[in-house]
């Protein structure tokens, strides 16, 4: 089992791109909702994972930092993006917002490579990596188990599936850009082909120097 997850993790090496996306609009998404909530009323911490402020550095640069120095196999980063599925299913009144997003990132993160690689760093080299103290990362860590019920897990058909979905995202974003292709202009008689034959070629001289710029 842990062969075909390697070999499948293989094919989503940039796997943090979509899920940086998708965790960013559910993100902005809840503060919006939350701060329509919480108008005239103290908002209460749902979960040990809810922070009283927002962290400096944004999700996607979290998220980058994970990937660079966690050093895990990239089947890891699916793992945990199962488990995170597991665990938000399990808990609905918590909703996914800047003030617990990257702690639940770190958490599952950490979970995964414990569950999925033979070797893999401790929880104070990760506590360093997600900027918080060895308390709260071993805290956090026991909090998360029981959240997802120490369903670790994952059938290669539950990991090929989320794969598929993760898979469907990067492609889309893959995608390249809509471009204009330049107009041809038509030459009316004869007469008029050797002017514009010359726009024609002034115009592929245009581009080539954007292109060269």
């Amino acid at each position: 089992m842990e062969m075909m997850l390697l070999m499948l993790g293989k094919n989503i090496t940039c796997l943090h791109a979509p899920r940086r996306d998708e965790q960013i609009r559910v993100a902005e998404r809840n503060d919006a909702a939350a701060a329509a909530a919480a108008v005239g009323e103290e908002a209460a911490a749902v979960s040990a994972f809810q922070g009283l402020t927002k962290p400096a550095i944004s999700i996607g640069g979290y998220l980058e930092r994970i990937f660079r120095f966690a050093n895990c196999s990239p089947s890891c980063y699916v793992v945990a993006y199962i488990y995170l599925d597991r665990f938000l299913r399990r808990r609905p009144a918590l909703a996914v917002d800047s003030f617990n997003v990257h702690r639940l990132l770190i958490t599952s993160v950490l979970t995964a490579v414990k569950f999925v690689d033979d070797i893999c760093y401790n929880n104070a080299y990760f506590a360093r990596v997600g900027g918080i103290s060895l308390m709260e990362m071993n805290y956090l860590e026991v909090d998360f188990l029981f959240g997802i019920a120490f369903d670790l897990n994952v059938t290669p058909a539950a990991f090929a599936s989320y794969c598929a979905v993760l898979q469907s995202e990067m492609t889309y974003l893959e995608q390249p850009p809509a471009v204009d292709l330049p107009r041809l202009h038509c030459c009316p008689s004869d007469q008029d082909d050797a002017g514009c034959h010359h726009k024609q070629q002034q115009q592929q001289q245009q581009q080539q120097h954007q292109l060269a710029v």
